[in-house]
């Protein structure tokens, strides 16, 4: 894939009218055959976004499968939408349809910025029927994201749609895409943008009775299917492309690991954007021909009155609202959570008290690492039933074709030895190619990713690896190693604290100190003092205490959830 230059402007923006209805399929989809398949015996080259939707119609067409949050309306045009297999894939031709008839094809990079809406999954689906490559963009990206994305990716079209939160979406997106020459196609209706748009709106029927028969491409499994982002804690998100095989592998260990099937109700609040959402939620949604439920953003109460109200059975959550909820007793014995078998958490570490907490209540806890690029653990009650020990290490991955290592930080050798800290690098059919643009240094020379994350082997367990730290998180003060994570995890599990991240700031004498920024659980504030006796009770090293703290109303974060350390860092600079 290929840097485009920006072309002149003259773009047109394209109005998606209709797509989603509540109407049986009449294109054809409940008539496919049905292939046989577990997720794992069947030939790589043979599987996409495209056969595995075909084959959720064949087997379950009339089976709820796609439903909005009860409380769309707040923040997207229309009513919530309930949508059977069937009716999945009607919209899905139907919008890929629109998407042929606005000028694009196999090969074309589409841009999405929607929340989590099913507009959201089907288009990402549209494009794949095409043949088309779908890059989906958080909903807090703004003109600078967005003109860094359509310069890399070489894309020119975004799909999006006028918000209540974001009057002026409509408006600023366009003059980014005028630049590029690029088209805006939006659903129409919903909220209007002040200013509007100098672009010319073209009406786009598409109602199944005035559509022809819209075959979908003949993809190969090795063809791209998304450009994903990096998350961005450091410098500028990097183009991520992944393949339809990529993401059928990552899927595959989601489904096995987590024991996902037909008849479980997923409740997804994470967007649908990255390794998360898509590899996480929507493949295996896809896979298991299960219902999937969305979600945005994190809402308390309407969140937890989707986990009652429909029956879920597994869903995703950040470690700060795990925490929350486990100190609340008398919420949680308000909330119908019978139906849960499993809540995965990560992007964090997690506190040891909490994953016990909820195992005591009879609920898992599954301990996730990845990322957009395709390194991924899952620490799942099956592979590491203590729930302490769940909360601080991952099982090596065992997953067909895949291999980790550590390497140590200065000379790259190999550590097989407990308690060493070095990188982890993983190779296999999870991990994707290279970044867009890139100059390969993403790889070692063995050909495996280099994440950044520091790990060691566990003392106890040779085949057990413990998250230590991002490789720009470790305090190095006086000489000595300090983890962020580690210290984080300690202070955590304090009753004053929310959530908390820790950081270095500069010293002449040191060089680091550590220092802690603190979001109160309560009106009762957190102090140094508090913390430091908490965290000497705990038998912390003395040069692990921080000597700072500063209290804050809430961490900032990036568009996918993860704390900027860099922002933080970056108040205490000097």
């Amino acid at each position: 894939m290929t840097r485009q230059s920006p072309v002149a402007p003259g773009a047109n923006r394209v109005v998606l009218v209709g797509v989603f209805t509540n109407e049986k399929s009449s294109l054809g989809w409940a008539e496919t055959e049905t292939v046989e398949r577990d997720g794992h015996e069947r030939p790589p080259n043979m599987t996409t976004f495209t056969t595995l939707l075909a084959e959720a119609v064949g087997k379950a067409s009339d089976k709820l499968a796609l439903a909005d949050a009860p409380n769309r309306t707040d923040f997207f045009r229309g009513e919530p939408q309930r949508l059977t297999w069937s009716e999945v894939a009607r919209s899905v031709e139907s919008l890929a349809s629109a998407l042929q008839a606005a000028g694009i094809s196999k090969g074309d990079v589409v841009s999405i910025q929607l929340p989590n809406v099913v507009e959201l999954p089907i288009s990402i689906l549209a494009c794949a029927h095409l043949g088309a490559i779908a890059t989906p963009f958080p909903i807090q990206h703004r003109e600078y994201e967005l003109r860094e994305g359509l310069t890399v990716s070489g894309s020119r079209h975004l799909i999006t749609a006028a918000r209540p939160d974001r009057p002026n979406l409509l408006a600023e997106s366009q003059v980014v895409l005028d630049e590029f020459g690029a088209s805006m196609l939006t659903f129409e209706g919903g909220y209007s943008s002040s200013g509007g748009t100098a672009s010319t709106e073209l009406s786009v029927d598409v109602e199944a009775s005035a559509l022809p028969r819209l075959p979908a491409h003949e993809a190969s499994a090795d063809d791209v299917a998304t450009i994903c982002w990096t998350s961005g804690t450091t410098g500028l998100p990097k183009g991520v492309p992944r393949t339809h095989a990529m993401w059928m592998a990552t899927s595959g260990t989601q489904v096995t690991q987590l024991e996902l099937n037909a008849d479980d109700r997923i409740l997804c609040p994470f967007p649908l954007v990255n390794m998360a959402g898509i590899g996480g939620m929507l493949v295996p949604w896809l896979e298991t021909s299960s219902t999937l439920f969305l979600h945005n953003p994190i809402d308390l109460g309407v969140f937890l009155g989707q986990i009652s109200d429909e029956q879920i059975t597994y869903t995703v959550a950040p470690p700060p609202l795990l925490n929350m909820l486990i100190r609340n007793e008398t919420l949680l014995d308000n909330i119908d959570m019978s139906h849960v078998r499993k809540i995965t958490s990560g992007s964090a570490p997690l506190d040891p008290w909490m994953v016990a907490g909820w195992q005591d209540r009879g609920l898992e806890i599954v301990n996730a690492f990845g990322s957009n690029e395709g390194a991924a653990m899952l620490s799942t009650f099956g592979n590491v039933p203590n729930p302490e020990l769940r909360a601080r290490f991952f099982p090596k991955p065992t997953y067909p074709g895949v291999e980790v290592r550590l390497v140590t930080l200065d000379t790259e050798e190999e550590i097989t030895e407990p308690g060493v800290l070095g990188e982890l690098r993983f190779r296999g059919p999870t991990v994707f190619s290279g970044y867009l643009e890139s100059d390969g240094t993403e790889f070692d020379s063995d050909g495996f990713y280099r994440t950044g994350d520091i790990f060691q082997w566990a003392t106890d367990d040779p085949n057990l690896l413990q998250f230590v730290d991002r490789e720009k998180d470790i305090i190095i003060r006086g000489g000595m190693n300090v983890s962020a994570a580690e210290v984080e995890a300690l202070i955590s599990s304090h009753d004053t604290v929310a959530e908390c991240s820790v950081v270095a700031y500069p010293d002449p004498d040191l060089g680091e100190r550590v220092g802690v920024f603190v979001v109160a659980a309560s009106e009762v504030e957190p102090t140094l003092t508090v913390i430091v006796k908490h965290l000497q009770a705990q038998n912390l090293a003395s040069y692990k205490l921080p000597e700072r703290l500063e209290l804050l109303e809430g961490l900032p974060r990036n568009p996918v959830g993860k704390i900027v350390k860099g922002e933080l860092r970056d108040l205490w600079s000097s």
